[in-house]
């Protein structure tokens, strides 16, 4: 299993779920865990995905979801879990 950590946050709009979900779905990524909360009228997801399905590299996903952000007016970031976890390791 290839687990990817996907977080998403900027001004709420409608449709961010929709949008990201789709793009998911559309590439066999399955999204194992998720959370989100809008504070004040600004958003925030995070997800926790299997990428194992997807024919798409992390870099690939990781643009896609990029392009995708700006397109909504948010700022998207995938990560491997390994990498992810590196990171915040205290």
């Amino acid at each position: 299993m290839k687990k990817t950590i996907i977080t998403v946050t900027g001004r709420d709009t409608v449709g961010i779920i929709a949008k990201v979900c789709n793009y998911l779905a559309e590439n066999n990524v399955n999204i194992e865990d998720i959370s989100q909360t809008i504070l004040q009228g600004y958003f925030h997801m995070m997800m926790i995905t299997d990428t194992s399905g997807s024919d798409k590299t992390t870099a690939d996903l990781s643009r896609d979801l990029d392009e995708i952000g700006e397109s909504i007016g948010v700022k998207i970031h995938c990560q491997r879990e390994d990498i992810f976890d590196m990171m915040h390791r205290i």
